[in-house]
């Protein structure tokens, strides 16, 4: 990222989800950072955490493969084969096994000027030993990438032993990175006591995310290739989980089913399911109200969600917590507007653009569906007006900001 360091991307989490047909918006961002490292600095290398709880070096090319077929099976293109790219993943992480971090060692000790060691998830921020290791055994800076810490704030949206687990990931980050990158100031701010009870002050650099989708087409994963719906419809890019509020949406629609049958506007949930939804799961599989009006896509690649979304009336997000708003942005940067809880994250990333509803306002989000769903809807009509007024964050700008963070931790040696 900068011409004179020396960047090691860390891909154990890309490796750790090769078997997916589909990403999630922390792999979307592992993989933006590989493909841009991949174009635009030769000398960058590519590590992960091996098993046997050491950080080693990937080999250049077999990295750039998995790499390029990741993309490839997530945007649907033609010839990817999901099943070549877990086996792919498999090999270079049965590499790391006798390469260690011996191989990456010796990479960023003959490196000019001082390395970098950069993480973009929290994969193996829950144990610090190693990343320690590698800093002292190499003199390597350590910048990581913390996304949220809704874990910590909201520990009943997570699995039992998320919050303790995500509270060593934050510990770590802040006792051992020599930078910090957030997407939001929701995040920055709470991770500021963090920060401080250590004592230490590492420059922490607010940078969102681009966007970067590609262009609407007919490939789908098997068993998805379907229309959109024939009447106006919404669309919800989420994995199903508690704080996603999903159930909001789902006794909402039940209500309009029964209300307007074949009238009804129709709901699009992309994402796959996730824990503790029993009750989701339930009304999707087992109400027959929801049957004709709600239309489950768990397993869609980049593609033809772009396809959906370009047709929706509005993308919808109803969660309790967020740390950024990946669909917020999307959904904009495809011309299409959004109703948003009030919440401070989607308020940062959002600006004045969407329509902002309390995740518990259920009459409030039918209204809002309702003035939506209409051929002529003013309220609509306005919103788009705004949009027509925003520009989209760039990939190039987010990765100018974090290369001179780079740059400023490197040159303090």
């Amino acid at each position: 990222m900068v011409p004179s360091t020396t960047v090691a991307l860390d891909l154990s989490r890309l490796l750790s989800r090769a078997d997916r047909d589909t990403a999630t918006g922390i792999d979307r961002v592992e993989l933006a950072y590989a493909e841009h490292l991949l174009r635009s600095e030769p000398d960058s290398c590519f590590a992960a955490l091996g098993p046997f709880g050491r950080i080693g070096l990937l080999p250049r090319g077999g990295a750039a493969a998995f790499i390029a077929g990741t993309a490839a099976v997530w945007r649907g293109e033609a010839t990817a084969r999901r099943p070549r790219i877990a086996a792919l993943a498999r090999r270079l992480r049965i590499g790391l096994t006798w390469r260690g971090t011996g191989a990456l060692a010796a990479r960023l000790q003959r490196a000019p000027g001082v390395p970098v060691y950069l993480l973009v998830s929290h994969h193996h921020l829950d144990r610090p030993r190693a990343i320690l290791q590698l800093k002292q055994r190499t003199g390597a800076r350590f910048v990581c990438l913390i996304h949220d810490l809704i874990p910590i704030q909201y520990p009943e949206y997570a699995r039992p032993g998320r919050a303790a687990q995500h509270l060593r990931r934050i510990e770590t980050a802040v006792a051992l990175s020599d930078g910090l990158i957030v997407t939001s100031a929701v995040t920055r701010d709470a991770l500021q006591p963090h920060i401080e009870r250590t004592g230490r002050n590492p420059p922490v650099l607010v940078a969102p995310f681009g966007v970067d989708l590609p262009a609407p087409g007919g490939v789908t994963a098997a068993g998805e290739a379907r229309s959109p719906p024939d009447r106006p419809y919404f669309v919800y890019v989420s994995t199903i989980e508690a704080r996603k509020n999903h159930l909001l949406l789902l006794n909402m629609w039940r209500r309009l089913a029964e209300e307007f049958g074949r009238d009804a506007p129709r709901l699009v949930l992309i994402g796959q399911r996730g824990w503790e939804v029993e009750a989701v799961i339930d009304m999707l599989e087992r109400c027959p109200a929801l049957r004709d009006v709600v239309l489950e896509r768990n397993r869609l690649p980049d593609a033809e969600m772009v396809r959906l979304l370009r047709g929706a009336r509005a993308v919808l997000l109803p969660s309790f917590a967020e740390g950024f708003g990946f669909p917020l942005v999307e959904g904009f940067a495809l011309g299409v507007p959004a109703l948003c809880s009030d919440i401070p994250a989607l308020r940062e990333t959002g600006g004045a653009v969407p329509d902002y509803v309390d995740p518990l306002d259920g009459m409030g989000w039918r209204a809002a569906v309702l003035d939506y769903a209409a051929a002529d809807s003013p309220r609509r009509d306005a919103q788009l007006a705004r949009l027509a007024q925003w520009h989209p964050a760039r990939w190039s700008d987010h990765f100018a900001a974090v290369e001179a963070l780079v740059a400023e931790v490197a040159a303090r040696g």
